[in-house]
């Protein structure tokens, strides 16, 4: 089967059609496997210094003004690639996997000249969906640590607010710089084109008093503006309405550069051809358990097959487990501790610049204020945590649900499995509205068989908690308001079969 969302819109519009009448987060909704990228939330922070030398660059600058804009550049050059997590601009956005709590990665770039970059990323938090990421070249004494927190709304267009907020500092002089995250909203999805528009008015802020004030403007519904727009004007904090470099243009594209005082051009940054280095990570063989990509490899084999089946199952080891660690977690009153990075009641950088202006930032403080425990970053050994994998099984003892790739077991063989509810890890069980369905669907929908199709005729479908679902010659129908579980379930048992 194709796993490409424009061949997939039919499928596509069945599932935004059963997410529209749901409010809220949608973070732990489980979206159809081809619209599933092949990586993890927490493999995102990479694309904040995939361009490793504008991430040193400011650190070889002496005049503040220029290093400012150097940093401005910095944070432009690296927004494309966040938003397309490494793909082709052709190939549209899709979504990242919703990492599990304590899901880990790590890697870097080496470069004679600049040195080596290095990453580590954490997801700190399952309820809210937190990851935290610490960047650092020691070589240029350039670091960067930040935590993001996101929602995802859908109302025609999927909203993604971010919470957090980045800091860079640069060593030799001794300057933080207070970078935001912005809210993007993914557009063009019923069309089968998902793109994605950053929204919203940021600031940069420096403690050296230099400003980078970021607007971005991008297409309006009524065919205004410019896809990606952006404009972006430099000042200092004390002479607020003297511009001293402004940027304008397309962040997936390119901008000019102007000085601000005598109106020449300085410069044309054209992102498309900057040159991404790719991250280099450590061989799966040598991850730990709980390194995003090792500990997902079923799910992206699946994904690259093109099997929902198979995705699905692979998803649902790793969900369960995570769902049985929280509840030995609340019964014992040992809640979950993060490797990397810890909460802190106040942030000292952060609560001294963000006054420049407040309104860029926002912050949630039940989720927490991540900072990066540099004693764990050089300390912590493997392995991270001891025999425990992901899936809630021991190192080394095979539960009897988990497969060696490449083989199924005999029931599997005879008779498809079951479609199980289940939620994405963020699921709160305590939550009613979130906790997990095990109805089983088997006794009630027709699975295909060996030389046989669905068959979808199929009256009033009860699926946990009252919702009704109608399928007829494959139109499907609901009926009620239903909760995330109950659509998760529907579309679990919508696209099991699938090949």
């Amino acid at each position: 089967m194709s796993n490409d969302i424009v061949t997939n819109r039919s499928t596509l519009k069945e599932f935004l059609a059963s997410i529209a009448t749901i409010s809220g987060d949608l973070s732990n909704i489980t979206a159809p496997p081809f619209v599933l990228a092949e990586n993890s939330t927490v493999e995102i922070p990479q694309y904040w210094a995939d361009h490793p030398y504008l991430f040193v660059a400011p650190a070889a600058e002496q005049d503040p003004k220029k290093r400012a804009l150097l940093v401005l550049k910095w944070f432009v050059g690296s927004l494309r690639n966040q938003q397309y997590a490494g793909r082709r601009v052709e190939e549209g956005v899709k979504k990242p996997l919703n990492a599990f709590l304590g899901e880990l990665f790590f890697g870097n770039w080496k470069d004679t000249e600049l040195g080596e970059t290095q990453l580590v990323s954490e997801q700190v938090s399952h309820h809210p969906p937190i990851t935290a990421c610490y960047l650092w070249n020691e070589k240029h004494g350039v670091r960067a640590e930040g935590f993001t927190q996101q929602e995802i709304t859908f109302n025609g267009s999927v909203s993604i607010k971010q919470k957090g907020y980045a800091i860079m500092h640069i060593d030799k002089y001794d300057e933080d710089y207070l970078i935001p995250v912005p809210n993007v909203k993914v557009k063009g999805i019923i069309s089968g084109m998902p793109y994605p528009e950053l929204q919203g008015d940021y600031s940069l802020i420096s403690s050296n008093g230099y400003i980078s004030h970021v607007k971005f403007d991008g297409k309006g519904i009524f065919g205004t503006g410019t896809k990606n727009g952006f404009s972006a004007r430099l000042y200092h904090s004390d002479q607020r309405e003297q511009d001293l470099y402004t940027l304008k243009g397309a962040w997936n594209g390119s901008s000019i550069i102007v000085d601000g005082e005598s109106g020449a051009k300085i410069e044309t940054f054209d992102v498309e051809k900057l040159q991404s280095v790719k991250i280099k990570a450590l061989d799966l063989s040598q991850q730990d358990p709980w390194e995003s990509r090792r500990a997902w490899g079923d799910v992206i084999s699946a994904l690259r097959r093109g099997d929902m089946r198979g995705t699905t199952n692979a998803k649902s080891r790793i969900e369960q487990g995570q769902r049985e660690m929280r509840k030995e977690e609340e019964t014992l009153g040992k809640p979950w501790r993060s490797l990397f990075f810890k909460t802190v009641r106040q942030d000292p950088v952060f609560e001294e610049l963000s006054l420049h202006d407040p309104g860029s930032y926002t912050v949630d403080r039940k989720g927490g204020v991540w900072k990066v425990d540099s004693e764990a970053i050089k300390n912590t050994q493997k392995p991270y945590h001891g025999e425990l994998l992901p899936t809630n099984a021991k190192e080394g003892r095979v539960q009897p649900q988990e497969l060696k790739d490449g083989q199924k077991r005999k029931d599997q063989q005879q008779t498809p499995p079951s479609a199980v509810a289940t939620l994405d890890v963020h699921a709160d069980s305590s939550d009613p509205q979130r906790s997990p369905i095990v109805e089983d669907f088997s006794d009630n929908l027709s699975k295909e068989t060996a030389g046989t199709r669905v068959e979808n005729q199929i009256n009033q479908v009860k699926v946990g908690g009252g919702l009704d679902v109608s399928t007829t010659s494959g139109a499907v129908t609901m009926q009620g308001d239903p909760t995330d579980a109950q659509v998760e379930a529907f579309l679990r048992a919508r696209h099991s079969n699938a090949r």
